[in-house]
């Protein structure tokens, strides 16, 4: 237990640390500091401790187990920067997540990747990740053209060109503003 209690939290300093260098890019600075501080809560931590391998999620390795993850219902209920936190239920609809939000999930998807796929992570991989799990992704065709773009261009320009604070509000209110008026 002792064993996977400090691998885990090796894994999640090391997320929330390069969170936090992406985001500084970007010009949040504050959305970086703060990213994914319920990790550090009884709820969500020790579920993932249990849980931890060292592949992949321990959420997504609760899941598997136990059909479901209470650290992750805490942790969406928690952080504004997940699709989930932005979905309203009960009539099926997702309103626009806000641009320091949005932006904070672009830093935590590659910053996942960049944990989880260590030296196979390419500028390619949050897009691959973002077309393979679209389908289970609560969203609507604003945040949805958002988040390809920035994927797509990430792919094809890399992070200088689009992870800062000039492309990404220009690209946000274009997709995001313009189509909601």
């Amino acid at each position: 237990m002792s064993n996977k209690f400090f691998k885990h939290l090796g894994m999640v300093t090391k997320h929330r640390f390069i969170v936090f260098k992406l985001c500084c890019k970007c010009g949040l600075f504050w959305r970086g500091l703060t990213h994914d501080l319920s990790k550090f809560s009884p709820t969500e931590f020790f579920e993932s401790v249990k849980y931890y391998t060292g592949v992949g999620s321990p959420i997504s390795n609760c899941r598997r187990q136990k059909g479901y993850s209470l650290a992750w219902i805490h942790h969406i209920n928690h952080n504004k920067h997940h699709f989930e936190y932005w979905f309203d239920l009960q009539n099926k609809t997702q309103v626009n997540m806000p641009y320091k939000y949005a932006v904070e999930c672009i830093c935590d998807r590659i910053s996942a990747s960049k944990c989880y796929m260590k030296e196979d992570y390419t500028d390619s991989s949050p897009l691959e990740y973002w077309i393979k799990h679209l389908d289970q992704t609560p969203t609507n065709d604003n945040m949805k053209s958002f988040f390809s773009k920035v994927f797509t261009d990430l792919k094809d320009y890399g992070e200088q060109y689009v992870l800062n604070k000039k492309y990404l509000k220009e690209t946000y209110d274009d997709i995001v503003i313009k189509n909601n008026v």
